[in-house]
């Protein structure tokens, strides 16, 4: 009941809509139970005194009522409908909105299916329920409570017997309603399960199939899809039990008081016509309460549902904007200072990525910063771009504590590109168009073409316009680098972010690539994750890391006179690019 209340939050806007429906309800409600009270003048008044224009009159009202229950139960079911639809999209609206925020942190712990099968399959249930369960539960839960009084205003005897087996009902649903809410959650998650495999497995496909895989992820599918079946069939047998026990409890109650009441009417206690009204009400009562029973279940479903989209909701992003926050100095410099900057990753906890880290990166420079996988250069970034706090000791921008600033404006002044490119599913336009929706089409064809983008776009089926496909599956590795560079080249920032920007690319490309980075480069601060030497070079500085500490800055001839890590990294390509043996002097020659 309390993930119930919760829900009133979505449903409160739509307050006039609800209450529509609760009138149209209680109307068709109303007017089945009216059809007892005609039922027993009919039969009292009608057959007995055998008057044929009565029976006549009792007809056409009969009809009059028809009709009224008909309106009645088309603006119900109308009503609670669309405020069921609404109310779902507003939620879906709210998870995405809450999701989309939090941190890479929470995704880093959390699978990404999970999250989907929540924002889709939960609401789709949750859809389901509130526009016809609810619907259903709220028009019986009328019919069963006004029934009872009307049992009780046509023989008190009677209704007395009833109340007597009515705790018989009300135990099976109190145990079993709680074992389906418990099963409905565990088929929820197996059918996350399902979908999260099927994701992950659909991604990789060109992986799939290159190793052969096909017959073991088919088979692993199909355990994960026979434990939903099997949790789904738990649930479904659960489910069963209570409908058929309620059934069988009721409608046996019912048979026994009928011939109760049978014998009231021989001995001449009660008259056919309120045997007849009671047999009526009687029926409704129990009619009502089987469907409440089936449906209950339904309910418990979208109380589970409910329960794992809240959990969403409730999630509060590890990063977001302080109540006052700083605003960054204008014009931007592209000053970036790390001061004692210690940070683990949530996944690994007992390991500092970066240990107590100082570096100054002075407006317009050009910083390389290289070193062994794992030595923590992307940690860099990603603190730098506040996906993730530090522990220990502050990251500045223009003499901001990015802390203290919103994080979206200390993004605005960095322009990222990544060694993996993401490519949306979209034309050209929009994927460039990513960091600066309002540019125009010639900035556009600009950046493209300072990216050496611009010719093989326009070689495309549409040029620009052309569907890129899922992941930007349609183009080549190196293509979608140079798209991504044109979406930097765009945002036109003051920080310029670059993960091994050139690695994907073929010699040809790479010089295109590499004169557009030079101009991008012009007069902007720079910080580049490179391996190869050809970008080192070219940088003002270059820093060292290992294990998550800089242990060493330099230009290139002094690190490889140092004959550290730096002179080794270097040696390591050298002996590589030329087939074996060391050149000491091409190694020196970028002083």
């Amino acid at each position: 009941m309390r993930r119930i209340r919760l829900l009133w939050q979505f449903v409160r806007p739509y307050k006039l809509q609800v209450l529509g429906a609760g009138i149209a309800l209680t109307v068709a409600a109303g007017t089945v139970l009216g059809l007892g009270f005609g039922l027993r003048k009919l039969v009292d008044e009608g057959f007995a005194s055998g008057n044929s224009a009565l029976l006549d009159q009792a007809v056409l009202v009969l009809v009059g009522v028809i009709v009224l229950m008909a309106g009645a139960s088309y603006a119900r079911f109308y009503l609670v409908s669309w405020v069921g639809e609404r109310v779902v999209a507003d939620i879906r609206r709210a998870v995405f909105d809450r999701v989309i925020a939090l941190s890479p942190a929470y995704y880093e712990i959390t699978r990404t299916g999970e999250v989907m099968s929540r924002l889709t399959t939960d609401t789709t249930l949750l859809q389901m329920v509130v526009g016809t369960s609810v619907s259903i539960a709220l028009r019986n839960t009328l019919m069963l409570l006004g029934g009872t009084v009307l049992l009780a205003v046509t023989s008190a005897k009677l209704t007395g017997l009833a109340f007597l087996v009515m705790p018989l009902v009300l135990v099976p649903i109190l145990i079993y309603g709680r074992r389906v809410r418990r099963l409905s959650r565990d088929s929820q998650d197996r059918i996350a399960d399902v979908g999260v495999y099927a994701d992950e497995a659909l991604s990789a496909i060109r992986t799939v199939q290159a190793f052969g895989h096909e017959p073991i992820d088919r088979e692993r599918f199909a355990v994960r899809v026979e434990g939903a079946f099997a949790t789904a069939l738990r649930r479904i047998s659960a489910r069963a039990i209570l409908t058929a026990v309620v059934l069988v409890l009721v409608f046996g109650s019912v048979s026994m008081i009928l011939w109760i009441g049978g014998h009231d009417v021989l001995a001449g206690r009660i008259t056919g016509g309120e045997l007849s009204a009671f047999v009526f009400y009687a029926v409704v009562v129990a009619g009502a309460a089987g469907a409440i029973s089936e449906v209950i279940g339904d309910l418990q479903r979208a109380v589970g549902a409910t329960e794992r989209l809240l959990e969403l909701m409730e999630m509060e992003p590890d990063i977001a904007a302080p109540a006052d926050p700083q605003p960054l100095p204008q014009p931007a410099r592209g000053e970036i200072r790390f001061e004692q900057v210690v940070f683990r990753y949530p996944s690994r906890p007992d390991r500092p990525a970066v240990d107590s880290l100082d570096l100054i990166v002075r407006p317009g420079e050009k910083l390389a910063v290289v070193g062994p996988s794992g030595a923590g250069k992307t940690t860099l970034f990603q603190l730098l771009l506040r996906f993730y706090d530090p522990q220990g000791g502050r990251i500045l921008v223009d003499g901001v504590d990015i802390r203290a600033a919103d994080p979206r404006q200390v993004r605005a002044r960095i322009g990222l590109v990544p060694q993996e490119p993401v490519i949306f599913s979209a034309d050209a336009w929009e994927n460039i168009r990513y960091g600066q929706p309002e540019a125009s089409d010639d900035e556009v064809r600009g950046a493209a073409k300072a990216a050496a983008a611009l010719e093989f776009l326009e070689r495309l089926p549409e040029g620009l316009d052309t569907f890129l496909g899922e992941r930007g599956v349609r183009l080549s590795g190196g293509q979608r680098q140079r798209l991504a560079i044109a979406r930097a080249v765009l945002r036109n920032p003051a920080v310029l972010l670059l993960d091994e920007a050139t690695s994907a690319l073929d010699a040809e490309s790479e010089r295109a690539v590499q004169q557009a980075l030079d101009r991008l480069m012009a007069g902007r601060t720079t910080l580049v994750i490179a391996h190869r030497l050809a970008t080192v070079l070219k940088a003002d500085r270059i820093v060292v890391m290992d294990q998550g500490r800089i242990v060493a800055v330099g230009t290139h001839g002094e690190l490889i006179r140092e004959d550290g890590l730096y002179a080794r990294l270097a040696a390591l390509q050298f002996d590589q690019a030329n087939g074996g043996g060391l050149d000491v002097e091409a190694l020196t020659a970028g002083e």
